[in-house]
């Protein structure tokens, strides 16, 4: 069967009442509401539901209505950048779909959004109107508060809906993309620029680069001239969560083929080390395909020369062991029978 996942991220992480309320909404026929994945400090919530295709794409459209309804940006906090209430929803072709489909789906779900509920609306990733704004980073610079300016910018007229400021909702960003994987590194530090440091060691985009002054360097242009980092489809930032006494290495993982889980977080080991730090844990945030865990396991197993010919629990207990005292992780499998867990992931207590 046609199987698209649907992941909207919403500003609103700390109301139980509220984020149940818009993660319900998507609950139309045909569609299976997987995970709800809230988080205080953020202050943001990751929805995931998966279903056939125009199912989705009505589940998708309650999701916002309800979300537009509920959530109220002009008093909204958190520590995560967000542009709107809704802030992003795309879709992922899971099972007998293409990218191109999901791209209509994006653009359809747009097009309704702008009309009916009046929401600025930008498309992103493989639904993008133009190359720039492909990156989510570059659509959401400058966030919410930045958002009466760049509406009205006609380099950043949006793709559908009005051209104006409004401030309950802000704006909604829609687009078609890979599998992504959200995920978070512990360090044992508060210091936020501590953890942007490492964040810019492994990054795609890396860091601007600066004069022996520490003045940023530009080119003819007046653009800017960036310094890549060391990992490719990695966006990473830093911040700290008072709830887990922690700053965190914040990680998009945009291609798994390119940059798997463990990877990430060996990289970011490993500069955590080489600049003083230590890590003291991980978690992923939302969902992640069950391959992701027995990837993980396999490289681990590898590392203690020991067989990989092991049950999948086996190589996902290699993956995730760690002490119930960290954070959390969710996991399932989008092609087979669903698996619900809640462990950390990914701490190594080997050396």
């Amino acid at each position: 069967m046609k199987l698209v996942e649907c992941v909207p991220n919403i500003s609103e992480g700390r109301r139980p009442e509220i984020y149940e309320a818009v993660a319900n909404a998507a609950k139309v026929a045909g569609v299976t509401l997987l995970n709800i994945d809230p988080g205080a400090d953020t202050n943001r919530t990751v929805i995931t539901f998966v279903g056939e295709p125009d199912a989705v794409l009505e589940g998708a459209f309650q999701l916002i209505r309800k979300g537009v309804e509920l959530i109220d940006m002009t008093t909204h906090r958190g520590a995560h950048p967000r542009i709107g209430a809704v802030d992003v929803v795309p879709f992922i072709p899971v099972s007998d779909v293409t990218m191109d489909e999901c791209v209509e789906l994006a653009r359809r779900l747009g097009e309704r959004v702008g009309r009916e509920l009046n929401v600025p609306i930008y498309l992103y990733e493989y639904a993008c109107s133009v190359p720039e704004r492909r990156n989510l980073a570059d659509i959401r610079e400058g966030e919410y508060e930045g958002c009466a300016k760049k509406v009205v910018d006609p380099k950043w007229k949006p793709d559908f809906g009005p051209a104006r400021f409004v401030p309950k909702s802000g704006a909604t960003v829609i687009g078609a993309r890979k599998f992504l994987v959200a995920y978070n590194v512990n360090l044992n530090t508060l210091d936020k620029r501590l953890a942007n440091r490492v964040a810019f060691d492994i990054r795609e985009r890396g860091r601007m680069k600066r004069d022996g002054e520490g003045n940023p360097v530009s080119d003819d242009k007046g653009q800017p001239v960036w310094e890549p980092g060391i990992l490719k489809s990695v966006k990473a930032v830093g911040w700290v969560i008072p709830e887990y006494g922690t700053a965190q290495v914040s990680i998009n993982l945009t291609d798994l083929d390119i940059t798997p889980l463990h990877i990430a977080f060996e990289t970011c080991d490993e500069r955590a080390r080489d600049r003083g730090l230590r890590v003291t844990g991980s978690e992923i945030v939302g969902l992640v395909p069950r391959s992701v865990l027995l990837e993980a396991g396999r490289f681990y197993l590898q590392r203690m020369g020991r067989p990989v010919g092991v049950p999948e629990a086996a190589l996902i207990h290699t993956a995730s062991e760690t002490p119930p005292s960290t954070t959390r992780a969710s996991l399932t499998c989008l092609r087979c029978s669903s698996v619900a867990m809640t462990t950390p992931l990914l701490r190594k207590l080997r050396r």
